[in-house]
């Protein structure tokens, strides 16, 4: 079957966050929104389909765990990333955010030191901080790395600088593949990470709700599978919510391989029936990794037609902006420095000027300053009216004050 993304559909009136709060958080309604991280695509037909089924029943009452649901995790992190998980070492978390909350709750106390790598998505420190927890941040940095598509300026991590910052720290929490950059790290750098971890008897979290968009011709690589030292000190978060369009309804799941980490976080989790799907969050599940292998090759082969679409235009009709290539996901990482403004000045040419929504660098922690994140998983034509608003409002004749290259 072949799907059709370049349908436009209305949004509004539906508690969409990113088409409903642009009054709270923008003070206006006027924006073209490129934010939050969902794609403006239809959900899949194949888990539409079989929501509006169980529906068609109507007596919602209470219900058993699907029988196929870590069955389903099962062969898909098999079949997509070469990871053999065992049924028992599964969880159902009620979201990632939380399910790390509740790891801090359950293996740090007040005071605690949590390491995140910035700029990076900001509830991980975000949620450090409101728990009590310190927060160590390693900025990230920008280096050339080698990649199958050719050598790509993206962010790499000073490993020295890390091993500096994990003294004394219990949890490091993972973007693995990174958000908002983009970056799906090596098994190499994985393992490194793990070594300097053991070293410094930090617990590892890698997130890995991105992996299933990871783009050709780059290989999402499972945390725990790097070593045996990365299996038995992580805990590994995903979801099918962000490549099958589903985060409404809640997917998340936990994968714990160490016996003594899962007994203890399972048994947190237990306590208050934090680990208690529900019968559309497993349903969902289900279905989108029994069926919907075809559905997500298309969907990353339009992502990908757009991404190159914003950074061909971005090279040509946008001076001072770059767009870094992402190895995974949607989400694209506007290099906005060389146009040497203020973030007020940043902001007020977006907002004001393109009169557009897009998530502010700086929320993403030190390093995020001077960038823009745009999510690409538009029809085509949304996307190039963005671009085009952002065009004409550059100022005209402006010289960037930094060399232009794609990916820095």
């Amino acid at each position: 079957m072949e799907y059709n993304f370049d349908e436009l559909l209305n949004r509004r009136d539906t508690d969409s966050l990113k088409y409903g709060a642009l009054q709270e958080r923008w003070g206006r309604t006027d924006l073209l929104p490129l934010w939050v991280a969902d794609m403006d695509f239809r959900t899949p037909d194949f888990i539409i389909d079989a929501l509006r089924r169980r529906l068609q029943h109507e007596v919602l009452g209470y219900t058993m765990p699907h029988p196929d649901w870590r069955h389903s995790i099962i062969d898909w992190q098999w079949e997509r990333h070469g990871w053999r998980v065992q049924e028992d070492e599964i969880s159902f978390v009620p979201g990632i955010v939380r399910g790390i909350a509740f790891i801090l709750q359950c293996f740090t106390a007040p005071g605690d030191r949590v390491l995140v790598m910035n700029p990076v998505y900001h509830p991980f420190f975000l949620t450090a901080q409101h728990n009590g927890r310190t927060v160590v941040y390693h900025t990230l940095q920008w280096g050339d790395i080698d990649t199958p598509a050719g050598p790509l300026h993206q962010y790499v991590i000073d490993f020295d600088r890390l091993d500096h910052d994990l003294e004394g720290v219990k949890v490091m929490v993972l973007s693995n593949p990174h958000n908002p950059g983009g970056r799906v790290w090596s098994p190499d750098e994985l393992r490194r990470i793990a070594l300097l971890a053991e070293r410094h008897g930090t617990l590892v979290v890698s997130d890995e709700i991105h992996a299933d968009l990871t783009l050709l011709p780059y290989r999402h690589t499972p945390y725990a599978t790097v070593s045996e030292t990365a299996r038995q000190h992580s805990f590994t978060f995903s979801s099918p919510s962000k490549a099958f369009n589903t985060p409404g309804i809640v997917t998340s799941y936990c994968i714990v391989p160490n016996a003594d980490l899962r007994r203890l976080y399972f048994d947190y989790l237990a306590a208050s029936e934090l680990n208690e799907g529900n019968m559309f969050a497993q349903l969902t599940c289900v279905q989108a990794y029994r069926h919907g292998a075809d559905w997500l090759q298309q969907v990353k082969e339009y992502i990908s037609a757009n991404i190159n679409y914003v950074i061909d235009y971005c090279r040509l009709h946008l001076p001072g902006i770059v767009a870094v290539r992402p190895q995974a996901g949607y989400l694209v990482w506007l290099d906005c420095r060389a146009l040497g403004l203020s973030h007020d000045g940043l902001l007020h040419l977006f907002i004001d000027q393109a009169h557009l929504a897009l998530n502010d660098g700086e929320i993403f922690g030190t390093g995020g300053k001077g960038f823009m994140r745009l999510n690409a998983a538009a029809p085509r034509s949304v996307i190039e009216e963005a671009l085009k608003g952002l065009s004409t409002a550059l100022p005209k004749g402006l010289s960037p004050t930094l060399p232009k290259r794609e990916g820095e």
